[in-house]
């Protein structure tokens, strides 16, 4: 097993019931839900928070009296007195805060002088974000995963390119473009595990000590419940501060994972541009009986810095699986719309054979790994039992596909039993219409974003090197000559040859 308490794990538990959310919709219901049932205390942890937010929207003309989040919030404040409300949420750079509307100034303007209690958090290091996406309910259920509160967040898995529910303005005059997001709902130990991170990171914020105050939540009307009596590992990303040691579980659960694939690989994530997880994935790329990865990210970045920054330190990690796959077994997509838009893929998730599945807020760069807050649950296959095993992770992974392509998952299924590859199918189905994923190439780099990409410009590995992009080349250089000689290749003869669960555990 991977979920064990130490440096893979920060908290190891079951829950009762467990499920992932897929797409906007889905988390906001069921968040709606959660919330409205709440009985003693709603815990919120987020990168952004609109208050604005509509969890319903309806089209336009429809959605007269719809309450925002923040009214929601605030209405239920009023009605349950003894009903603790927290929001604590990074206080991010202007510029960032442009670009999701100045949410900092509009949240405090809005819960000013209500019941609700919301603060911004700025401890941590100069250049850092508090990047994790979690709510707590009565410590009993929680949310973790890569959505955070904004209108543009909600979409439904049928992506459409017009659908009014997602209009920026009244009249339909913009579309917020279609976005991606995977949420994870727990109960039990794991949630009050969350609970648990969000008191540390309001103490660390505000001085303030909550108590734990748990209280039987119900679970969510409507919503299936995947998993039960789930084997639930929580890992996390924390920068070196103040005297305070570097958390980095969740890099280290990615390479244990990545070392322990025996057949597939399966990622979706916003960025691919960590260098030392990319030579993770080329180490197995490059045995001969490795596992296949499939990688599904957005076509381009949606923002002009990333664009600038992150998309050719994405070329050369492509290029770099591309050289190590000897034997043909990587591809990377990105999906559009029915009309060709390109969809941002937002979420954070990754599927390691049928035996993992792992959804939280640290995408495969480096600042997720060492210099950003970040949280990820994880749930592993765990006995034959038809709520907890490696079939509900594989249903999973081919309803993402699915939803990807446009067709049923019985289309994926039957492509996936003809192909007997993950990426095989993609490629058949493709081949016969379904054309929703297209293949993402390296780009040829100039002088300049070569240099952007080789010092990892904007990406930075923790608050050592933050400004210090020199820095960063010598230290990854450095990790990665680690990594390697920690993971040589296997003998042509070892029967252990894939890798495998057993073999890492071992």
């Amino acid at each position: 097993m991977l979920l064990e308490p130490g440096s893979l794990c920060w908290r190891v538990g079951a829950a009762g019931h467990a499920t992932i959310l897929v797409d906007g919709r889905a988390y906001f219901d069921a968040a709606r839900e959660a919330i409205g049932q709440a009985r003693r205390s709603i815990y919120f942890l987020n990168w952004a928070f609109e208050p604005d937010t509509r969890l319903n929207p309806k089209p336009d003309g429809v959605a007269v009296g719809e309450e925002d989040i923040a009214g929601f919030l605030k209405r239920l404040a009023d009605q349950r007195h003894d009903l603790d409300i927290r929001i604590l949420c990074w206080q991010s750079a202007l510029p960032v805060a442009a670009t999701q509307k100045f949410f900092p100034i509009a949240d405090r303007s809005v819960f000013a002088r209500s019941r609700v209690k919301f603060v911004l958090d700025g401890k941590l290091p100069l250049g850092a974000c508090h990047h994790q996406k979690v709510i707590v309910i009565d410590d009993t259920l929680a949310f973790c995963g890569g959505c955070d509160i904004g209108q543009d967040r909600w979409d439904t898995p049928a992506h459409l390119d017009d659908d009014p529910r997602r209009e920026t303005t009244k009249g339909g005059k913009g579309f917020f473009p279609s976005r991606h997001e995977v949420m994870a709902l727990v109960d039990g130990s794991p949630a009050a595990a969350l609970g648990d991170l969000f008191r540390r990171r309001w103490k660390r914020c505000t001085g303030e000590t909550l108590q734990p105050s748990p209280q039987a939540a119900n679970w969510p009307w409507g919503v299936p419940i995947m998993f039960e009596q789930a084997r639930v590992g929580l890992s996390r990303t924390e920068a070196a501060w103040q005297g305070e040691a570097a958390v980095k579980e969740a890099e280290a659960l990615h390479l244990a994972a990545i070392a322990a694939a025996r057949r597939c690989i399966y990622m979706e994530n916003q960025y691919f541009t960590s260098e030392l997880m990319g030579n993770a994935l080329a180490l197995r790329l490059a045995e001969p009986k490795g596992p296949e990865v499939v990688l599904i990210s957005g076509g381009r970045s949606p923002s002009y810095f990333d664009h600038i920054t992150m998309d050719p330190t994405r070329s050369r990690f492509i290029e770099r699986l591309q050289k190590a796959d000897r034997y043909g077994r990587f591809q990377i997509y990105g999906p559009v719309t029915t009309l060709g838009h390109d969809m941002i893929v937002h979420a954070k998730l990754t599927i390691i054979d049928d035996e993992l599945v792992r959804i939280g807020s640290a995408n495969l760069d480096n600042r997720s790994f060492g210099l950003d807050t970040e949280c990820d649950l994880s749930i592993e296959a765990d006995g034959p039992t038809a709520s907890n095993s490696s079939a509900t992770i594989a249903r999973l992974r081919t309803t993402l596909i699915a939803h990807w392509l446009g067709c049923s998952t019985e289309v994926v299924e039957a492509a996936i039993k003809r192909e007997l590859t993950v990426g095989g199918a993609i490629e058949f189905l493709r081949h016969r219409g379904y054309c929703r994923l297209r293949p993402i190439a390296s780009t040829r780099l100039n002088p300049v974003t070569a240099l952007i990409a080789r010092l990892h410009i904007g990406d930075p590995m923790g608050p050592e090197d933050s400004f210090r992009p020199w820095k960063r080349r010598r230290a990854l250089e450095a990790r990665i000559k680690a990594y390697a000689a920690e993971n040589p290749p296997p003998e042509a003869d070892d029967p252990m040859h894939g890798g495998t669960m057993d073999r890492l555990a071992s």
